[in-house]
């Protein structure tokens, strides 16, 4: 239980940050001067921040409480510590780059450079989908070794903690496919900034659950 609530409280700090950072950067006083000389993001941007910063909370809570679960099946006996595919190490280089590249992104939607905003998205999008693809793999891999789902609790949890992961990630690829027609479909520069902005939270939000994630399947 400890290791979820801890957990919890990690993400939640975090995410209260991102939250803050951007209101600071979209302040009434500056935002109304910003949007009558198009330079600053219109007030519709900041209900959409605070919508994606609740979902992020929910989705760390129940990301806590899976956790917590996990800490609490393994201390019965029948929990035997599994031998992770090692792949996912090679995933996470790859998840790390997806949320870096994302980032560049957003610092070149932020100065306005569409021209570098493209191939940003279109790497991103290849990134992502790679360590699903590589997700997939390390399914397969347990598989084909005999680790099935409901050989051990603890294979049982990796199936649940992954699967749940990825399908965050499908999620964040729905949007991030919106964000990238909207930047190729020609839409105003603050329409896409914005778009590609709560893109890039939500992506350092997944790899930041991820890193936990392993790290903790790791460790026991």
């Amino acid at each position: 239980m400890e290791i979820g609530l801890i957990v919890l409280a990690t993400m939640l700090a975090a995410l209260l940050g991102w939250l803050l950072r951007q209101s600071f950067n979209t302040q009434p006083w500056v935002a109304g001067a910003a949007a009558e000389a198009d330079h600053q993001a219109p007030f519709n941007a900041r209900p959409k921040l605070v919508a994606l910063t609740t979902f992020l909370a929910v989705a760390t809570s129940f990301f806590a409480l899976i956790l917590s679960a996990y800490s609490l099946r393994m201390e019965l006996g029948d929990w035997v510590p599994m031998t992770e595919p090692s792949i996912l190490w090679t995933n996470t280089v790859v998840l790390i780059l997806a949320s870096v590249v994302f980032q560049w992104t957003r610092n070149h939607a932020v100065n306005g450079n569409v021209a570098r905003i493209k191939p940003g998205l279109l790497l991103t999008g290849a990134l992502t989908t790679a360590f699903l693809a590589g997700q997939w793999l390390a399914w397969q891999e347990l598989n084909a070794s005999g680790q099935y789902i409901t050989v051990n609790p603890s294979n049982a949890f990796f199936f649940l903690l992954t699967g749940v992961h990825g399908l965050h990630i499908l999620g964040g690829m729905y949007v991030w496919g919106r964000a990238t027609v909207r930047t190729f479909g020609g839409q105003e520069m603050d329409a896409v900034k914005h778009s590609v902005e709560l893109c890039t939270i939500y992506w350092h939000f997944l790899l930041l659950v991820w890193l936990v994630l392993f790290g903790l399947m790791l460790s026991t």
